[in-house]
């Protein structure tokens, strides 16, 4: 593994009369490792911008025909494209490899807009802002946006060009020819598949086993070190797990003598994968298998928009919300809300609000009954409460006050079961949904994994839908899950 996080893959053995003429040409040809591919998307990003700028300018000049001051927008244009790439850098868009050559393309068009957003207000510091033509800038920006959208997949199939004739390319060996060693090797070319990935062989000075079924034995150190003065290898990966510290120094001192990159596979990244990211406590990296999902930036994103869109909800629907609950309170004797304790945040009790749907000496407190179709306990009133969702409203009252998220896993009632067990009991990985608050609706909810949970496997699935949700939360996706809400509660028969 080197510093991308890249692994080997086995290349196909070549035959001995091949491997001279081989040699020679890799050679003389320029190669590149991996890292390449972040300075290629930068330059591509630059001739974006270059292209973006006239093809602005001429549209413009072409549909409107009005003059503009060229020093005013020369300055905003540079401001604009300077701050862009500032973004960029600063999200670490240019130092991907191939392993992560899809990562950070999903903030592009946000990034062009907030870097126009800033060289207008730059502009307008400078106190130029009544010369800088709005509709230019819009070109701008939606010229760019087009560029960058055209340009991602043209440079990822040239990077994976690259990769597939060899100019980009890493030669790989392993050093560990042991048991558990090779357990972890196989693990690695089992589970990764990258084309510039060159697997040599492996190496070990004190080799515990004679046969290595499909992988070549280079020999010990000195081969390792004969090959990089040729220039035939680029990196030596350590997978020996108990190999003593100062063994470990020794050989890396003498591989420092020669021209290649040295890193070690620690046992639990491979035991623990893909469940993990890796992150660096200091200068010590850690594998992170839990991460809070909502914090700095992003917990005030999440807070900002549950108290926006539910205070504007809550006046909206104030009508709404008082017809049902004299509904309700005429449908039948008892209380007009139900106030049912539910497992939120870090497994902390919270008190859910809903309009009452039961007859008051019939209701389930602890849920401990599941509710079916046609079930006696609902009123008539309830039940077409329930079939529209229109019972949940008054959870807009928890989000307001922190309870709840708009967007988020369903909180379920303390003793809420599948079958004959409890849901914590039936699912494995079930807490994790309580990491972040949970919502009025959710990804399950518009994935069809609503209302009754009668089986396992549905409950498997509700919970795989929360963790995703949890994984890979966005406001977009938040925006995404409320539009797709009102297509649930209207068609989805499975709530009652």
């Amino acid at each position: 593994m080197n510093a991308g996080g890249e692994m080997a893959v086995l290349a196909p053995k070549e035959a001995p009369g091949d491997e001279a003429p081989r040699q020679a040409a890799s050679r003389n040809r320029p190669r590149f490792t991996s890292n390449i591919a972040g300075p290629i998307f930068f330059l591509a990003d630059i001739l974006c911008i270059l292209l973006s700028i006239p093809l602005a300018m001429i549209v413009y000049s072409a549909v409107r025909g009005d003059r503009f001051i060229a020093s005013v927008h020369v300055f905003a244009l540079c401001a604009a494209a300077g701050t862009y790439l500032l973004i960029r850098t600063s999200r670490h868009a240019y130092r991907r490899t191939l392993v992560n050559l899809f990562d950070h393309e999903a903030d592009t068009i946000i990034d062009a807009l907030a870097s126009v957003l800033i060289a207008s207000a730059l502009v307008w510091q400078a106190g130029m802002i009544s010369s800088l033509s709005r509709g230019l800038t819009i070109l701008y920006l939606l010229m760019f946006s087009i560029c960058l959208l055209v340009s991602r997949p043209l440079v990822r199939a040239a990077v994976r060009h690259l990769a597939g004739t060899g100019a980009i390319q890493q030669r790989i060996a392993f050093y560990g020819a042991d048991p558990e060693s090779l357990l972890i090797i196989r693990k690695v070319i089992e589970g990764i598949e990258l084309p510039h990935l060159r697997f040599l062989g492996v190496a070990d000075d004190r080799p515990k086993v004679k046969e290595i079924d499909g992988l070549p034995m280079i020999g010990g150190l000195d081969a390792l070190l004969d090959l990089a003065r040729k220039g035939e290898l680029d990196q030596v990966l350590f997978c020996v797990p108990n190999l003593p510290g100062e063994r470990l120094h020794d050989i890396v001192d003498q591989l420092s003598n020669v021209s290649i990159d040295v890193a070690v596979i620690p046992q639990e990244a491979i035991h623990l994968a893909p469940d993990y990211r890796v992150h660096l406590l200091g200068q010590l990296p850690v594998l992170t298998l839990w991460q809070r999902p909502f914090r700095d930036m992003n917990g005030l994103v999440k807070r900002s928009e549950d108290l926006l869109i539910a205070g504007t909800a809550t006046l909206l629907l104030s009508p709404v919300l008082l017809l049902t609950a004299l509904l309700v309170r005429l449908s039948s004797p008892g209380p007009i809300f139900f106030v049912q304790p539910r497992v939120g945040f870090n497994n902390e009790l919270i008190k859910v609000l809903k309009f009452r749907t039961m007859y008051a000496d019939r209701s389930d407190l602890h849920a401990e009954q599941t509710t079916t179709a046609n079930d006696p306990r609902v009123t008539p009133i309830g039940r077409w409460l329930r079939r529209f969702s229109l019972d949940e409203l008054p959870q807009l009252l928890n989000v307001i006050r922190g309870d709840m998220s708009l967007v988020g896993p369903r909180p379920h009632a303390t003793h809420m079961k599948v079958g004959d067990r409890y849901y914590q009991d039936a699912v494995r990985g079930y807490a994790g949904r309580h990491r972040v608050k949970p919502g009025i609706t959710g990804l399950a909810q518009v994935k069809g994994v609503r209302g009754e949970i009668r089986t396992i496997e549905r409950a498997k699935r509700r919970v795989e839908l929360d963790t995703k949700y949890i994984e890979t939360w966005s406001l977009g996706l938040d925006l995404m899950i409320l539009a797709a809400t009102a297509r649930a509660v209207l068609w989805d028969n499975d709530a009652y």
